[in-house]
């Protein structure tokens, strides 16, 4: 039985491949079609206006009462096997220990005003309430004020940039520029409002963080991103060059033919040749369950994860566990306390628990792969990026590629930067690393913009 379930996935992998690859060249020859800017509520046209309003997190009594009732009275946990640590998913007496502390020892009031320590807004934008925080330095004597937006993933939030925050919005020494820092949650994430149609994927949420950033009155900003934020500074990066003066990604991805192909020889290569000493292809079906079931299925998983912050909790540090670190998952202890805080783990639970969002946020995967999408997608992923780029790769990111292959698709990548450490939640878990990444590269970027962004933009025009 074992092996005949074995080879179902690995045949499905095979269908996917072979979907993805005909769709592939069956839509070569399509043109890029300008973006529409949908509206995401219909029916609520007429009844919204343009104002940015100020926001606050509010963790309320009654909120807090109900989650420790849910918390002290979860059912008995289902011990683990022996010595499996983390391998077959969340270690239940890690968990227990986790559970405990968000009970118990959380200070939600302390909390509460550190998440608020940064100003928090919100604006509709394209039928959605927008929430967002904005960071402006406090010394800016002699420096340009840079605008940056950062955009986060799945399943982080903005709790992943509080670290990073302070050292953009500081100015340097050695830097005539300083940062000023938008940090909006996605559509869905969070205190940002969902569509109740479908079709928003990432694709059409960077025209909504396109509008926000022209709301604010920032006509150019560079932009920065991981995970499904990655996903999204890409396609404005494509889609919107007049506005992006350029991109720093510590997901940069390119997809084509070779790509796909070679991807696809890796993936099976432990079936062809058995003496292949890395099972990549394994180790990628072994981590990626969750994918499949959040891009078919979001809306069933999503009612036991609202339902039960214990069931939310398990799901979700499980993925800062072994996307930290793939090895952690040999570690009783998951390993993610090496570079995080029951605190600022459960402070993004919080974000997810408060907003009640962790379906409309798992949607993402979903929309990706609506039949309009997945075409719209594969132009996307042909289209060459222009802006100046930059790239960080993370020794324990769940991809990486070369500087051949990066090339593909950024074709004016400035800088690649190999890490010394770090995951997948590079300013959550390194956030000194990526913001000094940060710098250089838009340092590097200006000098490019100087030069050639003139020509750039005639050249989009034309």
């Amino acid at each position: 039985m074992d092996c005949l379930l074995l080879g179902i996935s690995l045949l499905s992998c095979l269908a996917m491949l072979f979907v993805l690859t005909r769709r592939y060249f069956s839509s070569r020859g399509a043109k890029l079609l300008k973006l529409p800017e949908t509206w995401w509520t219909p029916g609520i046209e007429n009844s919204v206006n343009n104002d940015i309003r100020p926001y606050k997190v509010t963790f309320s009594e009654e909120m807090v009462k109900d989650l420790k009732y849910r918390l002290k009275h979860t059912r008995p946990l289902t011990p683990p096997l022996k010595d499996v640590a983390w391998n077959y998913g969340t270690n239940t007496d890690a968990l227990r220990k986790f559970l405990d502390y968000w009970a118990n020892e959380y200070n939600f009031n302390e909390r509460e005003k550190y998440i608020n320590q940064y100003s928090h807004f919100k604006t509709n934008i394209q039928g959605l309430d927008i929430h967002f925080i904005h960071v402006k330095p406090n010394n800016t004597e002699g420096k340009r004020v840079l605008p940056l937006l950062i955009v986060h993933g799945w399943p982080g939030s903005i709790m992943e940039f509080y670290k990073i925050i302070p050292l953009l919005t500081s100015p340097k020494p050695e830097h005539d520029f300083v940062f000023e820092v938008i940090a909006p949650s996605l559509p869905g994430f969070g205190f940002s409002s969902a569509a109740t149609i479908p079709e928003l994927s990432c694709i059409q949420m960077s025209a909504v963080l396109k509008n926000l950033m022209l709301r604010l009155g920032y006509d150019k900003y560079y932009v920065q991103g991981g995970d499904w934020g990655s996903s999204v500074i890409h396609t404005m990066s494509c889609l919107y060059p007049q506005h992006v003066l350029g991109l720093h990604s510590n997901l940069c991805i390119v997809i084509n033919k070779w790509i796909l192909l070679k991807k696809a020889l890796n993936l099976f290569s432990p079936l062809l040749w058995k003496k292949t000493k890395k099972r990549t292809g394994f180790s990628l079906l072994g981590e990626t369950g969750y994918y499949h079931i959040q891009a078919t299925k979001p809306d069933t998983v999503g009612v036991g994860l609202n339902d039960s912050p214990a069931g939310l909790a398990a799901y979700i540090i499980e993925k800062f566990s072994t996307g930290t670190n793939s090895s952690y998952k040999y570690k009783a202890d998951g390993g993610f306390l090496e570079k995080y805080t029951y605190d600022e783990l459960i402070d993004n639970l919080m974000i997810y628990w408060v907003s009640n969002s962790i379906t409309t946020a798992m949607r993402i995967y979903a929309e990706l792969y609506t039949k309009s999408n997945r075409s719209l997608n594969a132009i996307l992923e042909r289209t060459p990026i222009k802006v100046p780029s930059a790239c960080a790769q993370f020794p324990y990111e769940i991809m990486e590629q070369s500087p051949y292959e990066l090339r593909k698709r950024f074709v004016n990548l400035l800088r690649i930067t190999k890490m010394p450490r770090g995951g997948h939640f590079a300013a959550f878990e390194e956030p000194e690393l990526l913001a000094n990444d940060i710098w250089i590269s838009v340092d590097e970027m200006e000098e490019w913009n100087k030069k050639h962004r003139e020509t750039l933009i005639c050249q989009q025009k034309g």
